[in-house]
Formats: C-alpha cells, structure tokens, sequence
C-alpha cells in the first residue's frame, strides 16, 4: 500500500459551507465537469466545480454523516511544487500556480476528535503526491490559509499511518508541533484548547 498524507481541517459545523465555498475557489478555471450542487445538513444548497464519487449527480446530505468529493487544487508554485509539474505533466500554469489532483476530500459533519466540530480531509491520492504535501511550504499555506478563511480551530498533517499527527494551525495562529509532544501529549489535550463549538468556551477534557 502507498503513502496516504493529507491535512485534516476541524471547523464549526455553521462554518462548512464557507470552507467548501473557499475550497472552490483553488478549483482550476478550466475544469469542465457539470457543476455538483450539494445540500448540508440544515437544508443549505451549494455547488462546487467537483465530483462525488466521480459523478456530478446532486449529493442530499441532510441525512448523511460524510461528504466524499474528488477534487482537483491549484497551488502557488515552490519549488517543491515545481520539480513536482516537470516530473508529473501538469506543468506550471501561466500564473504560476500548479494543478494537483486528484485530491480527495472527506467532510465529516461531526468529526472523530469532537462530535461538536466538522472536519475536511483533504487527501494525497499517491504515494509521489503524499511526499509533496510533506515537501512543499506552499501545499502547507494552501491548507493551512483554508483553515484560517473558514474559522477553522485546527489544521494537522497527518501520514495515515498512525505515527502522530503534526499540528501546523490553531486557534488563530500557525504553529509546528507533534501530537505526542510535551505540548500535546494526546488527542485529548489537543481537543481541549479549542473553543466550546457552542459557547465559545474551552472544550473540558473528556
């Protein structure tokens, strides 16, 4: 089995058609599949430049726990990200950014780390694709810039493999650190900084 790395962002459940209209906007101008309209949980309809399942046919998730979504992404060139379209073909676009897909997207309405948050999991479909999200600064701002614009409380890279998780974003501010750490020796203490998804308040451990 190849490597599977990708960045796990959690938000509040209300900020999710934000996060989705924000992942939109990295869709590449010229993609030509049918548009995909979704409706979130609540009855909120939106349409997005991707695909579900590789089918462009309307997605109800009002009773659905999961949103699957293969997705193309455009990212600012590094150098990274450089050696990366001269090896694989999608060459670097006339604005300097880079096309990567697929990239796929699994949005969990109540996420595993805190029922109370969503999260986007946003996944490297090879193992070539999974060294650039560990390599490149540029993938990193990408996701990291997606949690920020969508009030999202923590972005972590994570290798799927389960060695722990790095925290690269969290409650406003980038930072670097390792699950496992002094900082965060589990899941748990993680969890607990983040604001209560209703109150605002610090999430009590559990």
């Amino acid at each position: 089995m190849g490597l599977i790395y990708g960045y796990d962002i959690y938000l509040r459940p209300g900020d999710v058609a934000g996060a989705l209209a924000r992942l939109a906007e990295l869709a590449p101008p010229d993609r030509t599949v049918p548009p995909l309209e979704v409706t979130l949980p609540g009855g909120d309809r939106i349409v997005l430049p991707f695909t579900s399942h590789f089918e462009s046919e309307p997605v109800d998730c009002s009773t659905s726990g999961t949103l699957e979504l293969d997705t193309s992404l455009m990212f600012d060139a590094d150098d990274a990200l450089r050696a990366y379209a001269q090896e694989s073909g999608p060459g670097l676009g006339a604005d300097g950014r880079v096309r990567i897909g697929y990239v796929y997207v699994t949005l969990r309405f109540a996420s595993f780390l805190h029922p109370g948050y969503a999260s986007v999991e946003c996944w490297a479909a090879t193992s070539r694709m999974s060294r650039l999200f560990a390599q490149s600064a540029g993938v990193r701002k990408v996701f990291t810039g997606l949690t920020a614009g969508s009030g999202g409380v923590c972005c972590l890279f994570d290798t799927g493999d389960g060695a722990p998780e790095q925290v690269c974003w969290l409650n406003g501010e980038p930072t670097d650190e390792m699950i496992g750490g002094p900082r965060f020796p589990d899941r748990q203490a993680l969890v607990a900084t983040w604001p209560d998804p209703g109150t605002g308040g610090v999430v009590a451990p559990r």
